[in-house]
């Protein structure tokens, strides 16, 4: 248990650093997104694995906008459900928290859900403001990354079923 606690102006400027990390990501503005991480700060994403250090997650980032763009261009990601762990050492934050991924579809002119999950993020706070030290993606796209803690009756997904052809439907 860490002997010091969070405060309110803390809270703020780290909702204030969550806005300037999706503005930042979702629009392609390198400035801000080096703005939101320490110098050596990481970022681990489910597709690309751990990078460290500015130009690594710049390079990273880089990738998803130009190579990946008509499936990250019109993106928001939301992130919240925030629960605040500090570590001993003052200015030091666990970070966990669920995500959504919103997503406009360039093809087909439309909006959906793009991907959901939870992430861990670890926060320091130098030089008078709060940073990423770590954050880590766990985007659930399969079965087992849901990180349940209560008792599974579930085995898996149940097997496709096709629902039956209404009477009206043209049959041809």
């Amino acid at each position: 248990m860490a002997n010091w606690k969070l405060t309110a102006e803390d809270r703020f400027e780290i909702e204030d650093l969550y806005a300037r990390y999706a503005w930042g990501i979702d629009l392609a503005d390198e400035d801000l997104v080096c703005s939101v991480f320490a110098q050596d700060g990481w970022f681990d994403h489910l597709w690309q694995g751990r990078v460290q250090g500015h130009d690594a997650i710049l390079e990273n980032f880089r990738s998803l906008w130009t190579d990946r763009q008509s499936w990250w261009y019109g993106r928001q990601h939301i992130q919240n459900t925030k629960l605040f762990t500090e570590r001993e050492e003052e200015g030091e934050v666990d970070v966990k928290l669920f995500f959504q991924i919103l997503q406009y579809n360039v093809d087909y002119n439309n909006n959906f859900v793009f991907g959901i999950g939870t992430r861990q993020d670890h926060l320091t706070k130098k030089e008078g403001r709060w940073l990423f030290q770590s954050l880590h993606v766990n985007a659930w796209n399969s079965f087992d990354q849901v990180p349940w803690k209560g008792p599974l009756v579930i085995k898996g997904r149940p097997k496709y079923q096709m629902a039956p052809v209404p009477e009206h439907a043209d049959r041809a």
